[in-house]
């Protein structure tokens, strides 16, 4: 649950069978009463007619929250975090850092930290297309400690410098949900009882 439309879509579903729910966050939901396994298998079909995915497994669910976290953390990049990330998400999340980053590891078959640069690359690129921040400006929001630093991060990914990006009259873009993913065609959605 990415978007407010899939939010709705989820919700009309859980309504449809009965459950009653509080929405936690993007991609969660806590129901509140006990799922039965017909209901639990009748709610996977369901979602996955829609391109959704109902999560089951406790690795993936605390992957797709620190997902959630960092996205977050990057499209709200004007609120600047005052400690260390990978301390910010310990305390977050209640796990050790370095448990997070191997489990994230060897699930994504990246590191958090490759995982930040792809989302902060493709924040920039869309801040670019929107033309309204300079590459200064947008080094800024996006936490780099300089221009240079952004520049080298931006032409490591795209293999183009920002400003040659900038010309460029297709812009392509990747959705945020697919940046630091292996292909998938379905959305997330986790459970909790």
């Amino acid at each position: 649950m990415v978007s407010n439309p899939c939010k709705m879509l989820v919700k009309e579903e859980l309504k449809k069978l009965g459950l009653h729910f509080i929405v936690v966050d993007l991609g969660e939901v806590d129901v509140l009463e006990d799922i039965s396994e017909e209901l639990r298998n009748q709610l996977k079909i369901d979602l996955s007619h829609l391109g959704l995915e109902l999560l089951d497994d406790k690795r993936i669910v605390l992957i797709e929250k620190i997902k959630n976290i960092i996205i977050e953390m990057i499209l709200n990049s004007d609120e600047t975090i005052k400690i260390k990330f990978s301390n910010f998400l310990s305390e977050k999340l209640h796990y050790n850092y370095t448990y997070l980053a191997n489990l994230f590891s060897e699930v994504q078959g990246i590191s958090i930290q490759q995982f930040i640069i792809l989302h902060k690359i493709e924040r920039a690129k869309e801040l670019m297309f929107y033309d309204e921040l300079s590459i200064k400006e947008i080094a800024y929001r996006l936490n780099y400690s300089s221009v240079a630093h952004l520049t080298n991060q931006f032409k490591k990914v795209t293999g183009l410098s920002p400003g040659h990006f900038k010309q460029l009259k297709d812009k392509s873009r990747i959705p945020i949900e697919e940046v630091g993913t292996l292909p998938k065609k379905k959305k997330k959605l986790e459970i909790f009882q």
